[in-house]
């Protein structure tokens, strides 16, 4: 018999719809009759007691909410008749114990990698440019325009024809006169620009600072040409200060150029040009080698859920987590918005007091931002995500939560500091979905682990980003972002370890550069800086 209802916990006040539920069916759920008392949609939540006004709502074992008046046994949650509600917390409560997965079978694998002077391993070979300030952007992408031409050779789209053809007065054109041949077998050449390190406060250069100094330390960065105008607030001496603040030995050629002491635009382009080539060309030299899967580091993100993430695609990746960490790999879990209401859970399983004091310090600092602009952690939730079930922020971050799956917290970071430890590490940053994976990146992350129920199509300039869905709908709607899909677990057709299982092995021919992201496929290379505060 098809399973209309699920139960996360056992603790649980409340029910996920697993499919559409008709007012006046009855289903019969844990050895008694529930009669739906509204139109369900799948994903949705239904009340499994009767609740009062001020009544607690319970979902993942922990309190998401509190009833805005009367909701009968049966009915259907909404943002009309709950609330967000989360637990306060102050500290440590319980001592923690981890019992790690069986990973015996893990142990000898190995995944393809790019092995750095300083022990890390990258998963990609990046040339990366970047500007220090906006002023710079110009120069960047003409630079981007020359490089991907004349290296790279991409094929022109199906879009530019379609356009030729328009252009043409023809009705279609399949023409394609480019090489599409890559002069260099094994190094990419990637291009971000961004609109800060002038103007606003110095503390956001600085902030920017750290993030594009942890782009070049990346393990999957073999070196940069970097831009400066030269009166900006980024100042070259900022940004090397901040280098050497992650890695005092870098060992990774950076090629800086300020353009008003170089005179001209066309001096300083030929100059670029001629170095950034030669450094390529000797960049391009290194070649994969095998690495132990500790070497992996693997952001964990979400963007567009819906009601299922927190039950399949969330969970897989809090599997994969583990076995990652139990391996001595690294995970690294951000979202601060998307963790509210989940903090004494956070606070117990860090390693000692010092991280779940600095964790809630951070959490407590970043709100009080956010309630200063006008706003609330309860406001995270976007409209694409209560229309799919999950109507309060403490919802939304209980099922996010479980991406970081169960170990014990190593570390915890503020934004624009480096991971310098494995094991799960938390990232503070913002719950947007490409400030938090660029950010991730920007930490050392050399993979990232993307879920989404509703389907978002981010990338980064970097790192592999893979894209995992919560259901098999959107997997079949939408394909060509889609590289895994999980909503056999939804289904009952496989359990949650099988799927981290097969999420695994799907990562180490990616980090092997045997598989291509769709991110990639794509050309998504997003780069967002978080401008501190103003952003959930």
């Amino acid at each position: 018999m098809l399973k209309k209802l699920i139960k996360i916990n056992t603790s649980d006040n409340v029910a996920v719809a697993l499919v559409d539920l008709k007012a006046g069916e009855v289903i019969s759920f844990e050895e008694e009759d529930i009669k739906v008392i509204s139109n369900t949609k799948s994903k949705h939540k239904i009340a499994l007691e009767h609740f009062n006004l001020g009544d607690s709502i319970i979902m993942y074992g922990v309190l998401v909410g509190k009833a805005n008046g009367v909701i009968n046994k049966g009915d259907v949650l909404t943002t009309k008749n709950v609330k967000h509600e989360t637990e306060k917390v102050s500290g440590r409560t319980v001592p923690f114990t981890w019992k790690a997965p069986n990973v015996d079978k893990w142990k000898e694998r190995t995944f393809l990698g790019y092995h750095r002077a300083d022990g890390q391993v990258g998963t990609e070979n990046v040339w990366l440019f970047f500007p220090l300030v906006f002023c710079e952007n110009r120069n960047v992408e003409i630079l981007k325009d020359i490089f991907e031409k004349e290296l790279l050779h991409q094929q022109v789209s199906t879009h530019q024809l379609m356009l030729r053809a328009l252009v043409r007065g023809e009705e279609s054109s399949t023409e394609i006169t480019e090489n599409t041949t890559k002069v260099f077998d094994n190094i990419d050449v990637k291009f971000i620009t961004h609109p800060g390190g002038c103007g606003g406060i110095r503390q956001d250069s600085e902030s920017l600072a750290k993030l594009l100094a942890g782009y070049v330390n990346n393990p999957n960065v073999a070196g940069a040409t970097v831009l400066s105008l030269g009166c900006q607030n980024l100042q070259i001496d900022i940004f090397k200060d901040a280098i050497k603040s992650i890695n005092p030995n870098l060992n990774k050629p950076v090629l800086i150029y300020e353009q008003q002491q170089m005179g001209t635009v066309d001096n300083m382009l030929s100059t670029i040009i001629k170095e950034s080539f030669e450094a390529i060309k000797n960049a391009n030299n290194i070649v994969r080698k095998p690495a132990s899967l500790s070497k992996l580091k693997v952001g964990l993100e979400c963007g567009g859920s819906d009601g299922f993430s927190g039950i399949s695609a969330n969970p897989t990746l809090g599997a994969v987590s583990d076995i990652l960490t139990a391996l001595h790999g690294t995970a690294i879990l951000a979202e601060f918005p998307e963790l509210c209401g989940v903090e004494q859970e956070l606070v117990n399983r860090c390693i000692d007091d010092e991280k779940g004091e600095k964790f809630l310090k951070l959490m407590k600092a970043y709100e009080k931002s956010v309630v200063e602009s006008g706003s609330g952690f309860d406001m995270n939730p976007s409209p694409g995500n209560i229309k799919d079930g999950l109507i309060t922020d403490a919802m939304k971050s209980a099922g996010a939560a479980k991406k970081g799956g169960t170990s014990p917290i190593q570390d915890v970071l503020d934004y624009g500091e480096y991971v310098s430890k494995s094991g799960l590490n938390l990232l503070c940053t913002p719950g947007n979905d490409v400030e938090s994976t660029t950010a991730i990146v920007g930490a050392g992350a050399n993979l990232v682990l993307f879920t989404t129920g509703l389907g978002t199509p981010t990338g980064n300039p970097i790192a592999p980003v893979i894209k995992v869905s919560s259901n098999t709908d959107l997997a079949n709607r939408m394909p060509d972002i889609i590289d895994i899909e999980t909503g056999g677990v939804i289904h009952g057709e496989k359990t949650i370890e099988e799927m981290a299982d097969e999420m695994l092995e799907f990562i180490i021919k990616v980090a092997s550069g045997e598989i291509q992201t769709k991110a990639k496929a794509l050309n998504q290379n997003d780069f967002i800086p978080w401008r501190r505060g103003v952003s959930l």
